[in-house]
């Protein structure tokens, strides 16, 4: 049996994970990420939509998506390092967020207020006119396929929340690629390939971790970045009974179109839209296209898995024309194609919709779990948050009856940690869906 000892032991690679690792090899850390697939950000983040938007129901979620999207604007500079892969780019399009009674526009304009979000307020005319690809028909609530009511005239009109600082990361592949590169130039280390069987611990503290191949990884603090297996590898740990909030892994689909002409052009592309009002999201992407994917809508059963090994990643018929369909009818210009494109992934899903950013009641193993659907744009911050906890815990702060504050470098905001917390209550005001 070999042995490995670090400072710190990440489990997954994915753009939570990656930056992570960044974030503590700054720090002088000798630090060690493990995941079970062949590469950096091969899980759940090469499914993203990478969608930037700020259209969050809490403040500390809300101010955590404004400050994260100043890292996106100058990523090179906040890397320090020039990936030989490439960089990953933010395409500002913004978002178009579509009236609908689950996000009352009120609740997000509030904080958008104070912690200073540009936004505009657009009634029919103006969508209309703004976005002329786009039907503002209101046809609340989302229905199924075979529902006689789903091809239903429209009830009224919708306005829209529009934020221009929204849009996209082209590749977040990537821009989790990215941040990997830069914390090895800093010296951490990434073993591709190798499942954790067991969490190595005492009665109070973690010690490391073991491989399949029978290598021990050692280290005071491990960090559980396992995307839809973090459920999993809590249970190896022993941890979990003291959460608040449970968190299940769930297949999602996103599929691929070709953007009607009058979406925009290559060089001038659609806003993104997020249409609770029909269940569904649309986001330009390479090549004169169209990203669809769905907004968990009442009608559509939600595909909770309890094995994320065995998730088909092919898209089916079924969701493709249920998604597609409904893009079609906000877009009328936008084709239905009889073959599906797209992505399956695995996402990991907390109940609220807002992840977990904790320390646990082990002894030096944290979570950055339930981030799956809405957090990549959230990392370069969900990095520095973990950071931050690991410095905290390691001082002898307890975080769980002091809640660590978090200073923003660009935004001068202070963000509660404990929003975040494995013990905080259910956000009842969430919409219950990807945007959180």
């Amino acid at each position: 049996m070999a042995n490995v000892t670090a400072d710190v032991i990440i489990v997954g690679a994915g753009v939570i994970g990656s930056a992570t690792a960044f974030e503590l090899s700054k720090l002088g850390l000798r630090v060690t990420v493990v995941d079970k697939t062949g590469g950096v950000g091969f899980g759940s983040t090469s499914a993203s939509s990478a969608v930037i938007r700020f259209t969050f129901s809490t403040w500390d979620s809300v101010a955590t998506a404004w400050e994260s999207k100043h890292y996106w604007e100058g990523w090179t500079e906040y890397l320090g390092h020039r990936d030989e892969s490439g960089m990953a780019s933010y395409i500002r399009t913004g978002v178009v967020t579509l009236d609908a009674p689950v996000v009352p526009t009120r609740r997000m304009t509030d904080h958008f207020d104070r912690i200073g979000v540009p936004y505009e307020i657009w009634d029919a005319e103006t969508l209309r006119t703004r976005v002329p690809a786009v039907d503002v028909g209101a046809y609340w609530p989302p229905k199924s396929l075979d529902d006689e009511r789903f091809f239903e005239e429209a009830t009224g009109e919708l306005g829209a929340l529009y934020t221009p600082d929204g849009g996209f990361v082209d590749d977040p592949q990537l821009a989790a690629h990215n941040l990997a590169a830069a914390a090895q130039n800093l010296g951490c280390t990434f073993l591709f390939r190798q499942t954790v069987i067991q969490v190595d611990r005492n009665s109070q503290k973690v010690l490391g971790v073991t491989l399949e191949d029978g290598t021990r990884l050692a280290a005071p603090v491990v960090v559980n970045a396992a995307g839809p297996w973090s459920g999993a590898l809590n249970d190896l740990a022993g941890v979990g009974g003291d959460f608040s909030v449970s968190v299940r892994p769930m297949r999602q689909e996103v599929h691929q179109v070709a953007a009607p002409a009058a979406y925009g052009s290559q060089a001038l592309p659609g806003p993104t839209i997020g249409d609770l009002d029909l269940g569904t999201y649309m986001r330009a992407a390479a090549g004169r296209h169209l990203l669809v994917g769905g907004t968990e809508p009442e009608c559509d059963p939600l595909e909770w898995i309890d094995d994320p090994d065995q998730a088909d990643p092919r898209p089916t018929s079924r969701r493709f024309q249920a998604q597609v369909t409904r893009a079609a009818r906000r877009i009328p210009g936008l084709t239905v194609p009889n073959t599906p494109q797209g992505v399956a992934g695995v996402y990991d899903v907390a109940e609220d919709w807002t992840p977990i950013y904790d320390r646990t009641a082990l002894d030096g193993y944290y979570v950055a779990m339930g981030t799956s659907g809405n957090q990549f744009k959230n990392a370069p911050l969900a990095g520095r948050f973990m950071a931050a906890l690991i410095s905290g815990g390691k001082s002898g702060r307890n975080h769980d009856v002091e809640p660590l504050g978090y200073p923003c470098e660009y935004t001068e905001h202070v963000i509660n940690l404990g929003a975040f917390s494995r013990k905080r209550s259910v956000n009842k005001l969430s919409s219950s869906t990807v945007m959180g």
